[in-house]
Parts: structure tokens; C-alpha cells; sequence
């Protein structure tokens, strides 16, 4: 349902781009360098008419550590994000500003070990050894796979030479969360062990619920363009 919004947006924008504007120097290529919310990368932009043109951009490279706690464990995360796009620009007032939708493929993961609160780990009551489990390791990913995009920005792609680059956007998150211990207890075959089991998902059931009250990412990227 929400490639299918973002279809019908960009057929919008090609209907809207057919309609009668002034003519200018169009069919510019405009190169990027940017930073932003999703990393440091390039963006490229072609403007085949006043009011419509076609951007691709990649960003990555950007980590930082976090942490997060629930009753019975500490978390500590280091997340990593990367993202590439592809999307069609209407440019309403034949100008810098520009409305953009389309797809982006965003990496958006964080590596986390649990420890913890206490002396062991308490689990809806049920106590587990702190040396049997170790620590609980797993991957909290926040948006991963194709997704659809909408955002709006300014990039001088009307004139040609240096220029300043600006946007802002969302993509829709989709979090899974995927936990283990790390001496393996929850793998033995004895009771206490398929408890565990039970016990680990309904922890990755919490933090998944944690991270589905942010359902959009926000996208946010400056930089300096050059319009051939």
C-alpha cells in the first residue's frame, strides 16, 4: 500500500511537470557531496525540464553508540546506517525548492549486548544465573528493504556553478529485533532452557514495541552542489 502512494505521487508530479512554464536552461547535471541524518555521500540530479527532474543519492558511514534499559537488562548498542535513493523532483516554482518522492533502500541496524540489572537476570519473575547465560547479544534493526520516500528540498539546479544543497524527508521504519544468549542456554534441551527461549522472544516483542513508537525515520541532509 505505501509503494503504491508513492507511485501514485510521482505519476502526480509528471502530470503536473507537462504543464505550460517559462523557458529556461534545463537538462543540467548537478553533482553533490552532503552529510546528514543517514551519513556523508554524493547526490546527483538531473533536471530534464523547468519543473521535473530525477536524483540518486548514497550516504553511509555513520555510527554511534547508545544505550537503552528495560526492568532486567542494560543495553548497550552501536548503530550504523547507510541509505541510497531514487527519486523524482518537481520543482513547482521552476526555482531551487523542489518536492521529491520515490524509494530509498536504508540500512539502519544496531548491534547490542544486555547485561543485567542485577545480580542475575529476572524474567517475569523467573531468576536465571548471570554466568549461565553470559550476556545477551543480537542486531535491532530499524528499516531495512526497499522503502517508499517523500521529502522536499532546494538544490540550485536552475543555474549553473557552485550551490548549496538542502533536504529534508521520512522513510517509514519497520523494526525487528533478533536476540541470543552468549553461552547458547536457551538451546539446551531441558526445561528451564525452553523457558528461556519463550523469555528471549517476548524480550525481542518489548523492544520491538519500543522502537515502533518512532514510525518514520527522519531523513536530513546539507551540502555543496556544482550545476553543469
Amino acid at each position: 500500500m505505501k509503494r503504491m502512494t508513492a507511485t501514485g505521487v510521482i505519476a502526480t508530479l509528471c502530470l503536473l511537470g507537462t504543464a505550460p512554464a517559462h523557458a529556461q536552461d534545463n537538462n543540467r547535471i548537478t553533482l553533490g557531496a552532503v552529510a546528514g541524518t543517514t551519513g556523508v555521500g554524493a547526490d546527483m540530479a538531473w533536471r530534464f525540464s523547468d519543473r521535473l527532474g530525477v536524483s540518486a543519492r548514497y550516504t553511509g558511514g555513520l555510527d554511534w553508540s547508545t544505550d537503552y534499559s528495560t526492568d532486567d537488562v542494560n543495553y548497550d548498542g552501536d548503530v550504523n546506517l547507510a541509505a541510497s535513493k531514487l527519486t523524482l523532483d518537481y520543482y513547482p516554482f521552476t526555482g531551487g525548492f523542489f518536492l521529491s518522492a520515490g524509494l530509498m533502500l536504508p540500512d539502519i541496524e544496531a548491534d547490542v549486548v544486555g547485561r543485567p540489572r542485577g545480580a542475575s537476570y529476572q524474567f517475569n519473575g523467573q531468576e536465571y544465573p548471570a554466568d549461565a547465560l553470559g550476556t545477551l547479544h543480537g542486531t535491532v534493526t530499524l528499516a531495512d528493504g526497499i522503502q517508499p520516500y517523500a521529502g522536499m528540498g532546494w538544490r540550485q539546479s536552475h543555474r549553473s556553478g557552485f550551490g548549496v544543497f538542502a533536504e529534508v524527508g521520512v522513510i517509514p521504519t519497520d523494526p525487528d529485533v533478533s536476540l541470543r544468549t552468549s553461552e547458547g542456554f536457551e538451546n539446551g534441551d531441558n526445561p528451564l532452557s525452553a523457558q528461556l527461549r519463550q523469555e528471549i522472544r517476548q524480550e525481542e516483542q518489548r523492544l520491538e514495541s519500543e522502537a515502533e513508537k518512532w514510525p518514520v525515520y527522519p531523513v536530513a541532509v546539507v551540502g555543496v552542489s556544482y550545476t553543469f
